[in-house]
Order: C-alpha cells, then sequence, then structure tokens
C-alpha cells in the first residue's frame, strides 16, 4: 500500500507539473479521471498498461514512476519531454529555432 501511496504521488506530480488537470491527462492516457483520482491517492495498484501510456504520453521514466529513481533530470531530458507531445510542424519550427539559435551564438563568440 505504501508503494502505491508514492507511485500515486509521482503521478500526481508529473501531472501537475505538466499543468494539467486530473480530466485533460485521463484522457490523454485512457484511462477514467476516476481511476486516476484513485492512482494518485494510492488506493489503486499502476497495472503495465497504464505505466507503459504514463511513460509513452509524459515521456518520464518507468523507473522515476515506480521508484523514484530519476537520472533523467538534465536539461535534454526536460526538452525532451517537451518534444515527444509536439506534433511534426512544431518540431521543425522548434528546430529552425533552436538551430539559427545556436549559429547565433556561434558566430558571436
Amino acid at each position: 500500500m505504501q508503494d502505491n501511496i508514492k507511485i500515486g504521488e509521482r503521478i500526481r506530480k508529473i501531472r501537475e507539473d505538466l499543468n494539467m488537470n486530473r480530466e485533460k491527462f485521463s484522457e490523454m492516457i485512457d484511462i477514467s479521471d476516476v481511476f486516476l483520482g484513485q492512482l494518485e491517492r494510492g488506493e489503486r495498484s499502476l497495472s503495465v498498461k497504464t505505466l507503459i501510456k504514463i511513460v509513452n504520453y509524459t515521456g518520464f521514466s518507468s523507473d522515476f514512476i515506480l521508484f523514484g529513481i530519476d537520472e533523467s533530470n538534465d536539461t535534454i531530458s526536460k526538452i525532451n519531454r517537451i518534444l515527444c507531445k509536439c506534433s511534426n510542424n512544431v518540431l521543425d519550427y522548434i528546430y529552425n529555432l533552436i538551430h539559427a539559435s545556436y549559429i547565433f551564438v556561434k558566430n558571436s563568440k
């Protein structure tokens, strides 16, 4: 039960970090908002299927969700979490911004 509570706290933190309410987050990972609430409170156990949905949608590792191990808390991982949610058009736009910024900084040294 204690493990469920810790896992639920991490899921809630992930959802809040994404600035999503329970209804929107549950919709994105294809579970009911009631079930998400039960997970976040530690009342229900996380299935592998739901874990995979959360990992795929958020970009957070299963190690972090299950055990609190966050070896990917660096800037590149944070950026990657954002990029995982972008469409190809948005990714192209972001790439062009990053590339232009890189060239500008490189040439101004």
